[in-house]
């Protein structure tokens, strides 16, 4: 797959790898592309891609050359979709790795990711904390088509929170909303790539936070009860971190974007597709990186918990999470609670990343039962919830020693290291030939000797351009979207219209 930075000043049109002579980059000028190959062909086809390891693989990497390209000619995504989404807790899919599911999981890696590309960050832009594109022009804007998936709402959320730093505000007076940030996107996989994929495909992607890691300083680190924000659950002593909750039920009713709270405008629009399509094979996806993991999470729980999930013909839609870097959410009660419901969540980090082991530093899943036990009640002893893929840096030759803990929790850096794991113990060796120069996008972590500059994606001129007079300005953008008029209906219809 290609990925596109229609506005960006570089082009690097020369994949980097350590089986290569290193060459260096070029930089040409307007429109330019990063041409990314990827395992994007859902390796639902027979398809073939092109391995890629470092120098000391030897004949490891034709062995498993040979084993994937057998694997993948007898077994499709269609075929096996429930296993890759979890039904079975991801038994012997892990070690060694699944291809199939390390290709889904790339997949919707990328998708979180393009929340990161797309979003407006720039305070100097009146448009900060906005998304960059329409939804029509979304996954085009991005060259991101061939995942055949379609926007088909934006998710905002209110800044009025304490968790400042995950939002983005303009310098400048006259801006697109005072209160808003766009929080990520619900998708859902077109007629061609459903049949690919053996079912009808709804995707929530979040967005995490664009700042370093400071965002973890605004953690209050306190757990509270997931209903005292209006979600329902019958135990009160499931509990969840209070920025996170706080981040996914709030709203601002004097503000056209998030009136709604983001809870609402998700649970409004999968119920409207659910509806849609509900004679059809269906699977609600949901994915996130970061802090947008934690809210992954929180959506998949409240998915299932309210039943919006079970169809009229009283089938339970699969309700599946793939959490990148994610923190832990909850307490032990609210861990229980999840695989009550059955909602699965399959968790990828890298074991030097910090924010995986936060918040709950000193109570969570590590320590004894029993400590566990007698901790419970305090507000700051958490749980991870689901299965752990845990990933390592330092085995990927292609990456640089580095003190800068922001590197180890990069979602381009963990894509990296999903498309070079086999399992544990099996050397490094990169199985769809995903473009390494990806991780160094906004970060400083690939080694030099590859000539791929740190923090190489920007916009051409920062966004300015000249009108008829010749004079730079910042254009003008298409209007944002508001929410859609059938949304008091579904909140009705979800028993949520008495809030407003």
């Amino acid at each position: 797959m290609a990925i596109s930075l229609s506005k960006t000043f570089l082009s690097i049109t020369h994949q980097v790898f350590p089986s290569e002579i290193c060459r260096p980059v070029s930089f040409s000028g307007r429109e330019p592309q990063l041409q990314r190959a990827t395992s994007m062909g859902f390796a639902t086809s027979s398809l073939r891609v092109p391995r890629v390891s470092s120098k000391t693989s030897g004949s490891l990497s034709s062995s498993i050359d040979e084993l994937d390209k057998e694997t993948r000619e007898e077994r499709r995504v269609a075929d096996v979709w429930r296993e890759i989404h979890g039904v079975d807790d991801w038994v012997g899919m892990l070690d060694p790795m699944d291809p199939l599911l390390r290709s889904e999981l790339i997949r919707y890696g990328e998708m979180a990711q393009a929340c990161y590309d797309a979003f407006d960050f720039d305070p100097f832009s009146k448009y900060c904390g906005s998304c960059r594109f329409t939804p029509r022009q979304f996954f085009d804007s991005l060259a991101m088509a061939d995942h055949g998936y379609v926007v088909s709402r934006y998710i905002f959320a209110t800044s009025n929170i304490n968790l400042p730093n995950f939002f983005k505000k303009s310098r400048w007076p006259k801006v697109w909303s005072k209160s808003a940030n766009w929080i990520g996107y619900v998708a859902v996989s077109n007629d061609e790539i459903s049949k690919r994929l053996g079912r009808r495909d709804i995707v929530v992607a979040w967005r995490g936070t664009v700042t370093r890691l400071e965002w973890i300083a605004d953690l209050m680190d306190f757990l509270k009860p997931i209903s005292s924000n209006k979600i329902p659950c019958p135990d009160s002593t499931v509990k969840v971190e209070s920025g996170f909750l706080d981040l996914y039920a709030d709203k601002e009713v004097n503000c056209r974007f998030c009136k709604f709270s983001a809870r609402e405008q998700i649970l409004t629009e999968v119920k409207r597709l659910l509806e849609i399509y509900q004679l059809e094979e269906l699977s609600l996806t949901i994915t996130g990186h970061s802090l947008g993991s934690a809210l992954a999470i929180l959506n998949a729980y409240d998915i299932v918990e309210t039943g919006l999930n079970v169809l009229q013909d009283s089938r339970a839609v699969p309700v599946s999470v793939f959490s990148f870097s994610g923190p832990r959410v909850g307490n032990v009660r609210f861990k229980e609670r999840m695989e009550v419901l059955g909602v699965k969540v399959l968790r990828v980090v890298n074991v030097h990343d910090i924010v995986p082991k936060s918040p709950g530093l000193f109570f969570n899943e590590n320590v004894s039962p029993l400590l566990m036990k007698m901790a419970e009640r305090l507000p700051w002893s958490y749980s991870h919830v689901g299965v752990e893929l845990s990933l390592d840096h330092k085995n990927s030759p292609f990456l640089k020693e580095t003190g800068d803990l922001s590197c180890a929790h990069n979602l381009e850096a963990l894509l990296h290291l999903l498309d070079g794991y086999h399992g544990k113990g099996h050397r490094f060796v990169l199985a769809s030939g995903r473009d390494p120069a990806l991780v160094n996008k906004a970060s400083d972590f690939l080694k030099d000797h590859y000539l791929v500059p740190p923090y190489w994606r920007q916009y051409e001129n920062k966004g300015m351009v000249r009108n008829e007079d010749g004079r730079w300005m910042q254009p003008e953008r298409p209007k944002l979207d508001n929410h859609p008029e059938d949304t008091h209906r579904y909140l009705k219809q979800l028993g949520l219209a008495s809030h407003h």
